[in-house]
């Protein structure tokens, strides 16, 4: 017998989530700086452009800002969205 099917993520998804949960948990506090593209394809071991789309959505559920040049942080409490 075979336990409940998972229906599979796509890499970016699986990588958005995590974040997620890790902005959320605290572990990268209102204002902190995410790891670089660089940095998130080496941790999740995904392609350059798994990264920038994972960056896409956290600014979109209005979790971070991107600052050029700078890199993308995690927004302040009075700036979250919602």
């Amino acid at each position: 017998m075979r336990g409940p099917s998972v229906p599979p993520q796509y890499a970016y998804q699986r990588v958005a989530e995590d974040l997620t949960r890790r902005i959320t948990s605290g572990e990268f506090p209102p204002g902190s700086r995410l790891p670089s593209r660089a940095e998130l394809c080496a941790e999740y071991d995904v392609s350059s452009f798994v990264a920038d789309r994972v960056f896409l959505i956290l600014k979109m559920n209005g979790l971070t800002e991107s600052l050029p040049g700078a890199g993308v942080y995690v927004k302040e409490t009075g700036q979250l969205d919602g």
